[in-house]
């Protein structure tokens, strides 16, 4: 998406760099960011653009979350059915969810490296990617009790998948900043890094270890592991079960073996590119 105007995409070596770009308005999310981030993981999703993707936030904090912009006090017209009004924002709401969603459902595995500030909607949408890494002046929290509203695209639903769910609760309720010592104390964050700039150099790091690997293979990882989240263990078996029994290449398992034996970075093929039924007759232009 090369005419984004909150992000920009930078793909090398199989790593999709994926940088929010308002430092000036600390990254908060405009009606316009929405629409992107979706748009932009789904495209590297699609194209099999890379085999991982590093979600950062240019300037001195990662994001302030909600443009409080993007709310309005509602219809003034006395003739609309209230219900009805609510019935849109319902979907509205789900249409944002969706945004977040596109991270946690893409193909290959997701990191977010957070600096400064980090609350509100940025929790949202970290709490969707795979791995969280910080620098040591990063700080979090769920804003939005403090606006008089529940967090309503992601924090209240996979936070207490990350961290103990009553710290979920003290947190949420009391809208309170806490650091990235206590951050990683919780286990919301991986690993914590001095400085930003070391940050940056370890998360690459980690980002080229996981392109080194078979594409194929890290994604059938992320989706047993987001499944087994969501199910009993005796489901998430039987499901993994039937996805190594149809997705294991035995290419793949070959050239890890020998480049593990070798010492030396194995050789896999990307992903498929995935396109509509009705792209693959050339009805879409």
């Amino acid at each position: 998406m090369d005419n984004a105007t909150c992000f920009e995409l930078n793909i090398k070596d199989g790593i999709a760099h994926l940088k929010m770009n308002r430092p000036d308005k600390f990254n908060s999310m405009t009606r316009l960011f929405w629409k992107e981030l979706p748009e932009i993981i789904k495209e590297i999703d699609k194209g099999a653009q890379a085999r991982v993707i590093l979600l950062t936030g240019e300037g001195k904090h990662f994001s302030s979350g909600m443009d409080l912009a993007n709310f309005s006090a509602g219809s003034s017209d006395k003739k609309k059915d209230p219900a009805r009004m609510r019935e849109t924002f319902y979907h509205e709401v789900l249409e944002l969810q969706d945004a977040f969603t596109a991270l946690e459902e893409c193909r290959m595995p997701t990191i977010a490296a957070i600096q400064g500030a980090c609350v509100g909607g940025g929790i949202d949408m970290v709490a969707a990617c795979d791995m969280r890494y910080c620098s040591a002046d990063a700080f979090f929290k769920i804003a939005e009790v403090d606006i008089g509203i529940a967090a309503d695209v992601g924090t209240l639903q996979r936070l207490p998948t990350l961290i103990p769910i009553a710290a979920v609760r003290e947190l949420a309720y009391t809208g309170r900043k806490f650091d990235a010592v206590e951050a990683k104390t919780l286990g919301l964050v991986n690993d914590v890094f001095e400085s930003y700039e070391e940050l940056m150099v370890e998360a690459e790091k980690i980002a080229k270890t996981i392109a080194s690997k078979s594409p194929l293979v890290t994604r059938v990882i992320k989706k047993q592991i987001n499944y087994a989240r969501d199910h009993s263990v005796r489901d998430s078996l039987d499901y993994h079960a039937a996805w190594n029994s149809s997705l294991l290449s035995g290419r793949d398992m070959e050239a890890a073996m020998t480049s593990y034996m070798n010492k030396e970075t194995g050789k896999y093929d990307d992903l498929e590119e995935q396109k509509s039924f009705w792209e693959k007759d050339g009805l879409v232009p």
